[in-house]
């Protein structure tokens, strides 16, 4: 059966309720045979059976397979008239639903169907104008037409509630609220549904929807007294919700308006947003009773701080001496004020930067990191420094001892021949070759410290960029404020 009623609790209880019903029913009726209709290809038949559907329980979506029926009797037979019904059916599908997802889609449809109309009725005054001579031949449609593609009928998801005006919660209560009952539209695939209101029990189901289905979820909600319900406000909209236990994460954003079911006795209630103090207060809930947590964080205002770069995945990001991001990208909520960024990785030359961070803007900082310079020519220059200073050591032992040899000849009553004792320029020799090794080997020695000491190539470098962040309003049932949003 191509209409599913996914969920129901309860049987109706009141007039309104049970005529409720009786519609869907019939839309379930007639969106069955309208389906069947559409698969055999009497489009006629599926477009009658969807306008009855539409008559039952006006959706939009009705009037969507209205007009994709009569779309596609107009292409198998290129009749003039069923694409003008499909045009008239698909701008009042439009007209209803006038944020439908596909909009941009369907006026393009409209568009290429009335290009189609126009020219079909060309050729037949064509025709008309060449007399009756031999059969025209058959008109196939147009290429803009078929690159339309085949048109599909589409399924719906309808959740509807006795009382109405549940909130809907889709997948997930930290993903916030998803709609109101009675709601319908289009979900694809598997979802879980959770739907509450206050003084009643909450209801949860899963729905698988289907693109060629009806599937409907009707819940008879039960009255509760035995839970409380719970509402939750800060004045920064956006604010992380804890209850009882933040070891197993948020369960919501501020504002959580309407609220929500909870147990009675003593709860304690964390509300967290980053740049601010932690607000905490524990409140006892009674059956039945509802009760308010207005949560008013106080703290310095905060910019936010965007480190980025080639190799960035590899270093490590400080703020005032403290790491800040272990390894980048960083994106980090630093408060107002002047700040020291510093960018430190392994071989690289680090970057620092004193930078006044502003509230509600985002300063970007792009590093483009520098290796470290290598110490090879201090190296060789050190090498050099320790050949020529060992040279001068020697050699000036040499002269000394060429020195102390003379010395002692004389001390022995054998003083040398005459001047021309070759030991005399073998000893000047060395000592002048020493005082030159000695030199040069300082020299090289002090070249060697600055080449160690100096800082060569080019800087670590950064560019830095400021944007306002938007600012969003949020509005709730006892509050309003602004959030800051902004695309990284």
């Amino acid at each position: 059966m191509l209409f599913a009623i996914m969920f129901a609790i309860a049987a109706a209880t009141s007039p309104a309720w049970g005529q409720s019903a009786d519609a869907l029913k019939k839309a379930q009726a007639s969106f069955d045979t309208a389906q069947t209709a559409y698969l055999q290809g009497k489009y006629d038949e599926a477009a009658a059976g969807f306008q009855e559907a539409y008559s039952s329980r006006p959706f939009p979506q009705f009037l969507y397979n209205v007009g994709a029926s009569y779309h596609m009797k107009g292409k198998k037979t290129s009749d003039v008239a069923a694409y003008e019904k499909a045009v008239e059916f698909y701008a009042r599908y439009l007209k209803e639903e006038p944020t439908a997802a596909d909009k941009a889609k369907v006026e393009k449809t409209i568009g290429v169907l009335e290009a189609e109309i126009k020219r079909l009725k060309e050729l037949a005054t064509q025709g008309t104008s060449a007399g009756s001579g031999s059969a025209a031949a058959p008109v196939t449609a147009s290429a803009e037409v078929e690159n339309l593609g085949e048109v599909k009928v589409r399924g719906l998801v309808v959740i509807v509630t006795e009382p109405q005006n549940a909130t809907i919660y889709l997948d997930d209560k930290k993903k916030g609220k998803f709609a109101e009952t009675p709601w319908s539209g289009s979900i694809d695939g598997e979802h879980k549904l959770i739907i509450e209101k206050r003084g009643y029990k909450p209801v949860e189901t899963t729905i698988a929807a289907d693109p060629t289905k009806l599937v409907q979820v009707v819940s008879v909600m039960s009255q509760e007294d035995y839970l409380g319900w719970i509402e939750v406000t800060s004045n920064v909209p956006g604010a992380s919700i804890f209850i009882d236990d933040k070891s197993i994460g948020a369960v919501g954003k501020t504002p959580l308006v309407p609220g929500q079911n909870i147990k009675p006795g003593k709860h304690t209630f964390w509300v967290t947003a980053e740049g601010y103090d932690e607000y905490t207060e524990t409140i006892d809930i009674a059956p039945g009773e509802t009760k308010s947590v207005k949560a008013t964080l106080k703290g310095a205002p905060v910019g936010r701080l965007v480190v980025t770069g080639l190799g960035i995945e590899d270093s490590q990001i400080y703020v005032d001496g403290i790491i800040a991001c272990q390894v980048g990208p960083c994106l980090k909520s630093v408060p107002e004020g002047n700040h020291l960024v510093e960018v430190k990785r392994d071989g690289y030359k680090p970057y620092s930067k004193r930078i006044q961070i502003v509230a509600k803007t985002e300063t970007t900082i792009k590093v483009s990191q520098a290796k470290k310079p290598g110490h090879g020519d201090a190296i060789v220059a050190y090498v050099i420094a320790g050949i020529f200073g060992g040279g001068g050591i020697y050699l000036g032992l040499q002269s000394k001892n060429l020195k102390e040899e003379i010395q002692k000849d004389i001390d022995a009553g054998m003083p040398p021949v005459d001047n021309n004792d070759p030991r005399f320029l073998r000893g000047k020799i060395y000592s002048i070759a020493a005082d030159g090794a000695f030199a040069v080997g300082g020299i090289a020695l002090i070249t060697a410290v600055i080449y160690t000491l100096r800082d060569k190539g080019p800087d670590t470098r950064g560019s830095i960029e400021a944007r306002t962040l938007a600012l969003q309003p949020v509005v709730g049932s006892d509050m309003a404020g602004l959030s800051l949003g902004g695309s990284f």
